[in-house]
């Protein structure tokens, strides 16, 4: 049995410095060996003793078990394919493919080559998210009729990155969405349509920078609407959640304190680790009284991801998210672009077969 795990991390820009390499350093059973990155100075002042080299150098090196691709949107699938077929474990931050084609052709290689390949959804333990989940699973709010997840910010400056440089996989609907799209999906499941606009609104913008999708779900939610807004220009304190259901409604402000947190350098098990400074407000009428009760978040837990990760390899648990879920997700993301492109509504059956 493989007591220690041994990672590379394939690029340490934002993501690979700031999502990953915490955590690949943090968890148990698991150890950071390998960085492939062109500012090696900056890795050898973050990781001492961590090794920098080529992506070619990573996969020759057996004693490597798992890599991990933080890289740009359009290199995902092609490094994830070389490593499946050097033999070894994958995890690929979001989004994990540019199209549903070249997601199901990973899907399929990773089961050829039987290596464990899981997609990056960290913020399915973000903190606030894990309360609406509580909330929901205890039925708090009775029927939900509406439900908004917002993801905006204000910068209203288009910065020089491949982000928002244009080309494939750029976008604020690519970058954000799979976040939300992921989220609903764990909470209500696969829509019936969507419709999605998209808008590049700044100036100079080279690729969206907004979003408002629209999920229908028909009778089994009783004509629920699932609200999925992203923007770029939006300097005012929006809430990250409204619920609206029979029995009452929820709304949350503020993000997930976990980047910032890594941001500044904090690293679990800090004892304030994800923990929320800004309670969620859940009103209620009882016996044809008003009632709003402060409802504490949740704690949230980026690590459980890794500890997850590990555990399946070690074949002590399961992938805590399975590439052939995150399917479904890439299913939506190209749904919307052509539900953008075509301005209506598009049905939702089946789309990850």
């Amino acid at each position: 049995m493989i007591q220690t795990l041994n990672a590379a991390l394939v690029g340490y820009g934002f993501a690979g410095q700031t999502f990953h390499a915490p955590f690949l350093t943090t968890t148990p059973g698991l150890s950071l060996g390998w960085v492939v990155s062109r500012d090696a100075a900056k890795v050898e002042a973050d990781l001492p003793g961590c090794r920098v080299g080529s992506l070619a150098e990573v996969l020759a090196d057996p004693s490597v078990d798992l890599v991990v691709i933080a890289t740009p949107n359009d290199t995902h699938a092609p490094i994830a394919r070389q490593a499946l077929l050097a033999g070894k474990h994958v995890v690929i931050d979001k989004p994990f493919a540019l199209d549903l084609a070249e997601a199901k052709a990973l899907v399929e290689l990773a089961g050829k080559q039987r290596r464990l390949l899981s997609i990056f959804h960290n913020r399915r333990w973000d903190g606030d998210f894990l309360t609406v989940r509580r909330l929901l699973a205890e039925g708090a709010l009775g029927q939900v009729a509406q439900f908004e997840s917002h993801f905006d910010r204000y910068r209203p400056q288009v910065r020089q990155r491949w982000r928002e440089a244009g080309g494939p996989g750029s976008g604020l609907w690519f970058d954000l969405g799979p976040h939300i799209l992921d989220q609903a999906l764990k909470l209500f499941g696969q829509p019936d349509w969507l419709q999605a606009d998209l808008a590049q609104q700044r100036p100079g913008a080279l690729t969206d920078d907004y979003f408002h999708v629209v999920l229908g779900y028909g009778e089994r939610y009783g004509e629920m609407r699932v609200v999925l807004h992203g923007s770029c220009l939006v300097s005012a304190t929006m809430p990250r959640f409204v619920i609206h259901g029979s029995e009452g409604s929820f709304i949350k402000f503020g993000m997930d304190v976990q980047e910032d947190q890594l941001k500044l350098g904090k690293r679990p098990p800090a004892v304030d680790w994800g923990v929320d400074s800004e309670p969620g407000q859940l009103s209620r009428i009882r016996d044809g009284q008003f009632q709003q009760q402060t409802v504490v978040g949740e704690a949230g837990n980026y690590g459980a991801y890794y500890s997850g990760v590990c555990a399946a390899i070690k074949g002590e648990g399961e992938n805590p998210v399975p590439a052939s879920e995150a399917l479904a997700v890439m299913a939506l993301l190209d749904l919307a672009r052509d539900s953008h492109q075509q301005g209506k509504q598009l049905a939702c059956q089946n789309l990850s077969d």
